[in-house]
Parts: structure tokens; sequence; C-alpha cells
């Protein structure tokens, strides 16, 4: 099914991601605690002022709709916006990833309503993700940036790194931004060299996820280590080291990627020792 145009003849309710500035509109769960993404006929009857809805997809057989809410709107009785960071442990999984595409989505529109080449006013494709200058036939699709993280072993320990932006005293895998002509393991190996100082060997890819902190798509890749001590970048890392399964310090939350590379290796080190 298509996640840009919806099917014919779509009626009832729909779920809809009103999105504030990065925030999403929620409602308290009945009994259970935690939130949930309103439901209605369409995003007036919430009460909000938006622009034409994004169509997100289907869930469950309900149509996910994205708008984009006024800086100053504000909540409707008994709803809130969230940010997204604080939403992950109140809404399931599939509904945090909605509300991340539907931020993306709506700030790129947002942000590409002019042609970036001649400034006309854009317009819709049909059928496409996308929006076309009618003056110069320019074409902008959603920004996507392909970034590496990478778990780094060497007898089993990994090497985990505090970002200077973390603002806590966090470790985490390392990560970083895919540069133009570079090949993804090329971009691992390049990464780890630049932040810690060590070489890499033994790259195998793990696993992926979108991550709308701002546009990502985080790809995960597992490596040895080669050679090399640890030898910061100072102006991103704030410290490196390497840490045994049974002393870890304090790691990424359950919704990154970054905690799924780390438990992994700790599950895996757990069943078959120091692989």
């Amino acid at each position: 099914m298509s996640l840009v145009d919806p099917p014919d003849g779509l009626a009832g309710s729909a779920r809809w991601f009103c999105v504030r500035t990065g925030e999403v509109l929620v409602v308290p769960r009945a009994g259970a605690g935690g939130a949930l993404v309103p439901e209605a006929e369409d995003a007036v009857t919430l009460g909000l002022a938006t622009e034409e809805p994004l169509f997100l997809g289907m869930l469950d057989g309900v149509a996910c709709w994205a708008v984009d809410v006024p800086a100053d709107g504000e909540p409707p009785p008994g709803a809130r916006f969230e940010a997204l960071r604080a939403l992950y442990p109140q809404v399931d999984e599939r509904d945090w990833v909605l509300a991340g595409r539907a931020v993306q989505l709506v700030e790129w529109r947002r942000t590409h309503r002019f042609c970036g080449r001649c400034g006309t006013d854009t317009a819709p494709v049909a059928g496409e993700r996308a929006r076309r200058c009618p003056a110069c036939g320019l074409l902008a699709f959603p920004r996507l940036s392909p970034a590496i993280i990478v778990l780094v072993e060497r007898e089993g320990e990994i090497l985990l790194a505090n970002g200077r932006g973390f603002g806590v005293p966090m470790y985490s895998t390392l990560a970083g931004f895919v540069e133009p002509g570079e090949t993804l393991e090329e971009a691992v190996a390049r990464e780890v060299r630049e932040e810690v100082g060590v070489r890499v060997e033994g790259i195998r890819y793990f696993g992926s996820q979108p991550w709308p902190f701002p546009n990502s798509l985080m790809i995960g890749f597992t490596a040895r280590w080669a050679g090399g001590e640890i030898d910061i970048d100072e102006r991103e890392i704030a410290d490196a080291a390497w840490f045994r399964p049974t002393d870890l310090p304090m790691i990424p939350p359950p919704m990154s990627i970054a905690r799924r590379l780390i438990d992994s290796f700790v599950a895996r080190v757990s069943q078959y020792g120091d692989l």
C-alpha cells in the first residue's frame, strides 16, 4: 500500500499526528497510564487550526495523518503536546515511529514551501512524496541523512564514548554521518578513527533504525578492534573507554539502536563467553 496516497473510498475515524514545532499531540490513555494519539474524523474536530494533512499510511485498518499546527496552537482540553523523546515511554513503538515520521514530514513541507533554486512557491506531486517547482521544475524530496553507528569489540569489552552534546554521564556507541562518495564501511572506519583514534576490522551489518533527530537513518554495524590506543577528538568526545558487560556505565534508552547493539553484545557474551 502507498504511504503517499490514501486508499480510495477512505472514510470514518482516523488517527491524527498533530505536530507543533517538533511536539506531537496526545491524550491520556484511560486507566492504563501512558498516552494515545487522538482519533477523530478530521483535525478540525480536535479544535486545532491546521494545514492540509499529509497521509502517513494505515495502521490496523485506520488511516494515519500528519498535520502542521502553528507554533502558538493550544492543545484541546484534556490533551497535551509532547516532545518526541519524552513521548517514547508513553506510547507503543509503532505510534512512536509514526510520530517520528510525522514530525519529519511536517518539517520538510514547512521548509520546502519555496523552490531552493528560484524561490517560486512549490506544489505537491501526485503519487510521490515530493514537491515540484512549477517555474523551473526542481523536485524536492524529504531529506534523509544516512548515519553509521558501530559497536567496537575487543576481547570481551566494548568501546563506548560520552559525547560532549549528551548533557549527562551517558556512554554510547560511536556514530557519525556518511560523507558524499563514501561507502558505509568506509564511514565506520573513518568515524572510529577520527573520534577515538583506533583502527577496526571485521565490519559487519547489524540493523537499521529511522531516527527523527532530526532526519537520520541510523545504519548499525559491529566491528573488531584492529589496533591503536584511545585518543579522543576533544571537540566531539568528552571521554571514551573499554567496558566489560558486567561493568557498564549509564547507556542509552531502549528506543535506540545503540542500546540494541549493546544489549546484543551483553546477551551473546552471557551465553557464549568472550567470543
